[in-house]
């Protein structure tokens, strides 16, 4: 049984957490639209918003808080799209080419942030913050001015007609095969009964391999194993089967998904993971270990940046278009405000805590809009809810941290901490 100071402590740290899944819950009544329908645009949007969530992990272990700066990972992925569209390169060659050419651009901008934070330790996310805003001018002097003018671009629609610079909007569809739009999500679709199948088979499987090397006790092997067998019985429901009768799951994406969380958790196992998780619980004592700190904090900003690059490419090649100089600008306060949705704080963060924030968080993007217009009449209340939520959880996350630090420098918690480490 749990004691009541546990309770009080789950709940203290899960506190947003349930409060969004109490809201979703709220507006899902009010907002009059079928869980098939809420379903469906549930999976879409975890398909291209998932990847870019799980990118903040590492820096929040290395304890550099929520990196913000992915706006610019964002960013240099859009410039990779205008190129390969621009080159012509369609489909998932154009595609892979987008990455490789997301990487170094991703990896030097990467670079250049985490030496910058590295002088401003302490204020990472301010600074990552006001750093995406400084790349934003410098991105709307190269696509408003430098490409179309000091580049010259030749792909019709690319430039803005009758003026200098890239258009508005760009779409995907340029190249051969249709360009790079669906390029990913195209490979392999499934409905969801045989995707829900096929994931569970494929994950007994892994699991029945780890428990045989023991590297997984039979224990929590066994009750996996029997919670994929409890959710493919359910499936057979007819009423459970309706529910997703709409949904149609892109594999090869949710696999990307699925590798970059087992990255996560394996690079955690690797040496440059342990550093990760020294230097995020105390700088002075994992220098004082022979660390390198800011060698450290500069290689997961690098990391996170690169894959922040990488789940724009999938989020825009899912929506067949971008904006050019407004489809990056929110990304690092979403995934920022998902992931801690999900329970994640400043200083810990886990792929299953991401994934949950990035369910609940958009669930209630879905949600809200039909909502607010049963219930006020306006549509656009929901709009501005969901935006006041994105920056209000955010300020409550930085608002505990600040408040759990205090409590910690208490003498008699300081005391106490003490005694647990000894």
């Amino acid at each position: 049984m749990r004691k009541q100071g546990d309770v009080r402590a789950w709940v203290r740290n899960n506190a947003v957490t349930v409060m969004f899944v109490l809201l979703c819950i709220i507006c899902i009544i009010y907002s009059g639209q079928s869980m098939s329908y809420v379903i469906y645009e549930m999976f879409g949007r975890l398909s291209r918003n998932a990847f870019i969530v799980l990118a903040l992990i590492i820096p929040i272990v290395a304890g550099m808080g929520i990196n913000f700066a992915i706006t610019i990972g964002a960013m240099a992925a859009q410039i990779a799209a205008l190129w390969v569209i621009e080159w012509g390169v369609g489909g998932f060659g154009g595609f892979l080419l987008a990455m490789l050419l997301t990487m170094p651009i991703a990896g030097l901008f990467g670079f250049l942030i985490g030496k910058l934070l590295n002088k401003m330790k302490g204020q990472e996310m301010i600074g990552g913050l006001i750093l995406g805003y400084f790349a934003n001018g410098l991105y709307q002097l190269l696509f408003l001015f430098i490409f179309g003018n000091l580049i010259p671009l030749n792909t019709p629609g690319l430039v803005i007609k009758g003026s200098t610079g890239v258009a508005n909007t760009i779409d995907l569809t340029y190249g051969s095969g249709g360009g790079i739009k669906y390029a990913l999500d195209g490979l392999w679709k499934l409905s969801f009964g045989p995707a829900l199948y096929i994931c569970c088979g494929v994950v007994a499987v892994l699991l029945l391999i780890l428990m045989l090397r023991k590297h997984l006790s039979a224990k929590k092997g066994g009750i996996t194993i029997g919670i994929l067998a409890v959710a493919c019985l359910l499936y057979q429901i007819p009423a459970v089967a309706s529910l997703f009768s709409m949904v149609t799951v892109p594999m090869v994406t949710f696999l990307v998904v699925g590798l970059l969380c087992l990255f996560n958790v394996g690079i955690m196992k690797t040496r440059i993971g342990q550093q990760f998780r020294a230097v995020g619980q105390n700088r002075t004592v994992a220098n004082a270990s022979g660390i390198h700190v800011d060698h450290v904090r500069v290689i997961a900003i690098m990391i996170s940046t690169v894959l922040a690059g990488w789940g724009q490419l999938i989020f825009v090649q899912n929506m067949g278009t971008f904006q050019t100089y407004g489809a990056h600008e929110q990304v690092g306060l979403y995934a920022g405000a998902a992931i801690l949705v999900g329970g994640a704080s400043i200083r810990r963060a886990t792929n299953s805590q991401a994934l949950l924030g990035c369910v609940l968080f958009h669930l209630l993007f879905i949600v809200t809009p039909p909502a607010a217009k049963n219930l006020f009449g306006d549509a656009a209340i929901g709009e501005y809810f969901r935006v006041f939520i994105s920056y209000g959880v955010i300020a409550l996350a930085l608002v505990m941290h600040a408040w759990s630090s205090i409590q910690k420098k208490r003498p008699e918690n300081a005391m106490a901490e003490a005694g647990k480490a000894s």
